[in-house]
């Protein structure tokens, strides 16, 4: 068969002759060779055809399928189907009106190219057809009127288009016998011929590769089984540290207004950890350490502290010996603003749009609005980096505002409380552990030891391993330098149920395993039993099934090695039966190369 995709429409848009035929239907109808013609519509929504489908017999029986697609649309419609009928093709034409320029530059910018796309190289051939003859008069002088003497398409234009296809150029001045039947007939003819050389061709190589398949084959190697996928967690870095805000765990400084009628609680490490003015208000930075003067100005114009504790109870959750820092902030306006401007801050300090709502409701006043909106601006910019304008978007305040607690990570700054670990101490910060994990917010606001004590002994991990885990705490990131380095860091995360940094450190063990060529595996000194015990023993469930799939994968590897002994009982028959190759393959396989064997060791003569 032979199966043809016409695309365009060859009349232009200005005609008032709907009714004449098109190109294919009248060559179809037309042409000697063409017999039996059937056509069929098909259509996306009602009264709408997409394509007209042809069916006919050509050089006496061969089946001949037409696309005829007058519509371009189809390729922003429906681009599957396109691609489908671009697919199949045997011999692509495409036809435009030389009067309707605007459709020819339509079709040569947006449809080409996605042409090109659906043919992917494919030596498909192409005709283009340029229809009609050309109505170039003398051009109207009315400003209103659009027309020029280049409102036709031009026989160059239509031959550049060509070359960037590598397509045969036709023009039928109009679609009578001569033009139809000899001109394009022919063409169409000619690679019709070539088609279903190119097929009868590729239908004897089959044939042939067909005969040769008849003897002895090799045994067919299955792929081995598809190991379980490990599905990272999304991050809830932003959830945490807002979630510490309101249940105000650790607090160590309270905002209060100028009459002292209520309190804001807050942490020093977080407000520190957005803004340049907290550093100077909470002694993390020297006045001579500002490189930006108005924010220290901004800062003695706004805020206040107060030394000592003079109220009967600290905030929740800070150890007696810390007493709070007490904030007075002088603008009345701003302070009523306060918690929906810390929750901002918790919260990533990216939600600009929402801040924005939420004080327009509160205040109802544009002006006031706007004064309290600059105040954060000015809190929250870099020194000499950002200036503050009245427009202001999420994207340009998540790019200048620096929220990362890595400045305070492994430094005694803020710090109120010292981990013990090997002999070395580590120092950090309560609000963020109680934020961060679990296990740890449990830890400092129970009846436990560590609630009241400044120096927390750590056992069990190495201090690398125990820097890496706090690092993750921190910053939300995780690095591990080794397979090694990851399971311990996995052991950690599993000890303080820190469940999000054990996936990702399941992640970067397999992925490092896959990684490995099957030369550096079978000569590694990596225990990979070792790693599947572990990895039970610490409830890595997903880590463990994907190790025992891994030594079946690899088990001409595994099974060679010492290691291969200390696997259990139930491992071991899970490993033999999901081993690849599997033995019926190597029975097979044994039992082909006898076969081979004996057949060149066999006498052609006798």
């Amino acid at each position: 068969s032979v199966n043809i995709v016409a695309f365009g429409n060859e009349r232009d848009g200005f005609s008032e002759d709907n009714q004449q035929p098109s190109l294919i239907w009248s060559y179809l109808r037309r042409s000697a060779l063409i017999s039996q013609i059937d056509s069929s519509l098909s259509a996306s929504h009602v009264g709408n055809p997409v394509f007209t489908e042809y069916q006919a017999c050509v050089f006496g029986n061969v089946r001949l399928v037409v696309h005829d697609c007058p519509v371009w649309d189809i390729f922003d419609s429906d681009w599957y189907t396109s691609c489908r009928l671009i697919g199949g093709a045997d011999i692509i034409v495409i036809k435009y009106s030389v009067n309707d320029k605007t459709s020819f530059q339509e079709l040569k910018d947006s449809y080409v190219p996605m042409v090109k796309k659906a043919l992917n190289h494919c030596s498909v051939p192409v005709i283009i057809s340029a229809i009609g003859a050309r109505k170039n008069g003398v051009p109207c002088t009315c400003p209103l009127c659009t027309s020029d003497r280049r409102s036709c398409v031009m026989t160059s234009e239509g031959v550049q288009l060509a070359k960037e296809l590598g397509a045969t150029y036709l023009e039928l001045h109009t679609l009578n016998d001569f033009y139809i039947q000899k001109y394009f007939g022919g063409v169409l003819e000619y690679f019709m011929i070539q088609s279903l050389n190119q097929k009868s061709s590729e239908k004897m190589k089959k044939r042939k590769k067909t005969q040769k398949c008849h003897r002895v084959q090799p045994p067919l190697l299955e792929q081995p089984e598809k190991m379980p996928i490990l599905k990272g967690e999304a991050s809830h870095y932003n959830a945490d540290l807002h979630n510490l805000l309101c249940c105000c765990q650790c607090a160590d400084v309270a905002f209060y207004p100028e009459d002292l009628s209520r309190a804001v609680e807050a942490h020093k490490i977080i407000l520190c950890s957005v803004s340049q003015l907290f550093m100077l208000l909470f002694g993390v930075k020297s006045p001579s350490d500002a490189h930006d003067a108005s924010i220290m100005q901004l800062a003695q114009s706004l805020f206040a502290v107060e030394a000592g504790d003079p109220f009967p109870s600290s905030p929740r959750g800070v150890p007696p010996c810390v007493p709070p820092v007490r904030v007075v902030v002088k603008d009345s306006v701003f302070c009523s603003c306060l918690p929906d401007i810390l929750h901002f801050i918790y919260s990533g300090a990216f939600q600009w749009e929402r801040l924005e709502e939420d004080i327009k409701k509160k205040l109802k006043d544009p002006e006031k609005t706007e004064h309290v909106l600059e105040k954060v601006k000015c809190i929250l910019k870099t020194p000499g980096k950002l200036n503050t304008v009245k427009e202001c978007r999420s994207h340009e305040i998540k790019r200048l505002y620096n929220t990362s607690l890595r400045l305070f990570f492994n430094t005694p700054v803020l710090a109120d409380v010292i981990f013990k670990i090997q002999g070395a101490t580590v120092p950090a910060h309560r609000a963020v552990l109680v934020a961060r994990c679990e296990v740890m917010a449990a830890m400092f606001n129970g009846n436990y030891l560590e609630a009241n004590s400044v120096l927390v002994p750590v056992y069990g991990v190495s201090k690398d391993t125990f820097l890496s885990f706090l690092e993750y705490l921190y910053t939300d990131s995780c690095f591990p330098a080794s397979i090694l380095q990851a399971m311990s860091l996995l052991i950690c995360a599993e000890m303080y149920q820190v469940m999000r940094l054990q996936h990702i450190c399941e992640l970067y063990i397999i992925t490092q395993l896959q990684s490995m060529p099957s030369r550096e595996l079978a000569s590694t000194s990596l225990s990979i039993v070792s790693l599947l015990k572990k990895a039970k023993f610490h409830n890595s469930d997903c880590l463990s099934t994907w190790l025992l799939h891994f030594i079946a994968t690899n088990y001409l590897i595994f099974s060679q090695k010492p290691e291969f002994q200390d696997l259990s009982v139930e491992e071991r028959n899970f490993v033999e039966m999901h081993r690849w190759p599997s033995n019926l393959y190597l029975k097979q396989l044994a039992d082909y190369r006898n076969y081979i064997h004996s057949q060149k060791c066999h006498c052609t003569v006798m």
